[in-house]
C-alpha cells in the first residue's frame, strides 16, 4: 500500500510539474495586462497542495518560482520589471521572485488540511484555490516593497503614494481575475480528485 501511495504521489508531483512548466513557458500561464501580468500558475500549485501536502506544495511552489526568477533573464519568457530588479540587485531579484511561490505552494497544504478537518472536500478546495492566488499577491508585493522599496526604480513606480494604496493600484484587476480563477478551478479539479481518492482523507476536529 506505502508503494502504491508513493507511486501516486510521485506521478501527481511530475504531472503537476509538467502542467506547471507548459503553463509557464506557453500563453497559458500569463495573461499580460497592464504592468503586472495575470498568472495562472497558481492553480497546479494549489492542486499540488491539496493532493500531496504542504512538502508538495512547496515543491511545485518552488518550480514556479524558479521559472517566475528565470524570465528576469530572458528564458522562457521576459518580464520588464523582472529584468530591471535583476540589474538592481541579482540575488534579491532571485528571492523576492522564489521565496514568495515557495512559500506560497507550503502554507496551502496546510491551509487545505486546517479547513478540510471542518468542512467538504470542495469548500476546502475552494478556499485553497483562493488562497494561492492572495497569497502569492501579498507575498511577491511585500518582498518587492521590502526588498527593493527604496530603490530609484521603485520610488518611481510609487511615486510617493501610500504604501497600501500604491500596492492595491498596482496589482488592480489582475488579482482580482487570479483570485476567481483559482478559486473555481481549484475547487473544481480539488474536488474531482478527492472523489478519485487521490486526496488523502483526514479526520474531521471535533472542536
Amino acid at each position: 500500500m506505502n508503494t502504491t501511495n508513493n507511486t501516486s504521489k510521485l506521478v501527481i508531483l511530475g504531472l503537476m510539474t509538467g502542467i506547471l512548466l507548459l503553463m509557464a513557458y506557453t500563453p497559458l500561464g500569463y495573461l499580460n495586462i497592464g504592468p503586472l501580468a495575470i498568472t495562472f500558475n497558481v492553480i497546479p500549485v494549489a492542486i499540488a497542495a491539496i493532493t500531496l501536502g504542504p512538502a508538495g506544495g512547496a515543491a511545485i511552489g518552488a518550480v514556479f518560482g524558479m521559472t517566475s526568477f528565470l524570465q528576469c533573464i530572458g528564458i522562457g519568457g521576459s518580464s520588464a520589471m523582472g529584468a530591471m530588479l535583476f540589474s538592481i540587485n541579482p540575488f534579491l531579484a532571485f528571492v523576492q521572485r522564489f521565496v514568495p511561490r515557495m512559500l506560497d505552494g507550503l502554507l496551502l497544504g496546510y491551509i487545505f488540511q486546517f479547513v478540510r478537518r471542518r468542512t467538504d472536500a470542495y469548500m476546502a478546495s475552494l478556499v485553497t484555490g483562493f488562497c494561492s492566488a492572495f497569497l502569492n499577491t501579498v507575498f511577491f508585493m511585500t518582498a518587492l516593497v521590502v526588498l527593493f522599496g527604496n530603490t530609484e526604480y521603485m520610488q518611481g513606480l510609487i511615486g510617493g503614494k501610500n504604501i497600501i494604496l500604491f500596492v492595491c493600484g498596482f496589482v488592480g484587476i489582475n488579482a482580482v481575475c487570479e483570485m476567481v480563477s483559482s478559486t473555481i478551478i481549484t475547487g473544481a479539479v480539488g474536488a474531482a480528485l478527492y472523489r478519485a481518492k487521490f486526496v488523502p482523507a483526514l479526520e474531521k476536529s471535533r472542536g
